[in-house]
């Protein structure tokens, strides 16, 4: 098993376990991100987009205004407006406007949206067994157990 330190040519050690950990946080977090682009690009979308149609599958019928949209995206944009005009530009949802309340806007995964997002879910899951597949169900939970600590301390 490669370390970090081997991994980055470091030659002195970290100045921290906290250090470390970040960094391999970090190492680790970009190179499951590239592996993911690198599946969803010759679909002509981003990751954020992929996020966004998985979301609104998951409300569906229904749909959710920009602000629930932007709560649980897993990565922080600060312009989901403009990311969601793309995303309309392109075919893959759609917005309407509330009847009573005209301030409320609401945003529906088209057919063409939902054909990309279900077309991905065998391949997404597949590289994510590729990823972590040689960890065992134990090892995963505990993985998952630590992230989260580390998340709610922030």
């Amino acid at each position: 098993m490669t370390s970090l330190r081997d991994e980055i040519k470091q030659r002195k050690p970290f100045g921290s376990v906290q250090h470390e950990a970040v960094l391999n946080i970090l190492r680790t977090s970009n190179l499951l991100t590239d592996t993911f682009e690198r599946v969803i690009k010759p679909h002509g979308i981003t990751g954020s987009q992929y996020n966004v149609l998985r979301i609104l599958r998951g409300a569906a019928p229904g749909g959710l205004c920009r602000n629930d949209i932007r709560e649980r995206l897993l990565n922080r944009m600060p312009d989901v407006t403009r990311l969601l005009d793309r995303m309309e530009q392109a075919g893959l949802v759609s917005r309407s406007r509330d009847g009573d309340d005209r301030r409320i806007v609401t945003t529906k995964i088209t057919r063409a949206g939902m054909r990309i997002v279900n077309v991905l879910d065998e391949p997404v899951a597949k590289q994510h067994q590729q990823q972590l597949g040689h960890m065992s169900d134990e090892q995963l939970r505990t993985l998952v157990r630590l992230l989260t600590v580390a998340r709610n301390s922030s």
